[in-house]
């Protein structure tokens, strides 16, 4: 099982950055393709990006790609979402998340999900 922790949400300007990291204490965190969700205030959750278990194949949204960076450090089991260039339809609470499966999570429910942090972008 997966025990998601997420921190590093917070308030930014538009045009700036943040990093979220997530931390799994479940223990087979290397075993899990891991990614992260968002849902916008009104809106539906909305899949953002994930990673392999092994962190050589990564996808992203069109809407992230180009300003996102999910990466992964298996030997501290946490997962990062490197977000720059942050634009106010950015807000939303960010979901970490994850299934054992050999697949991308886009388009699936993951099993497994972390609380949630927010992230507010300010124009």
């Amino acid at each position: 099982q997966l025990h998601l922790a997420e921190s590093g949400g917070g308030t930014v300007q538009a045009g700036g950055s943040l990093r979220l990291s997530c931390q799994d204490s479940g223990g087979t965190f290397s075993r899990y393709t891991v990614g992260w969700f968002r849902q916008p205030p009104g809106k539906e959750r909305q899949f953002v990006a994930d990673t392999s278990w092994s962190g050589v194949s990564t996808s992203y949204a069109d809407s992230v790609k180009g300003r996102f960076t999910i990466s992964r450090d298996n030997a501290k089991a946490t997962v990062y979402l490197q977000m720059s260039s942050l634009k106010p339809e950015d807000t939303a609470v960010y979901y970490c998340a994850g299934s054992r499966i050999w697949a991308t999570l886009n388009g699936q429910t993951p099993d497994y999900w972390g609380q949630g942090t927010q992230v507010t972008v300010s124009s």
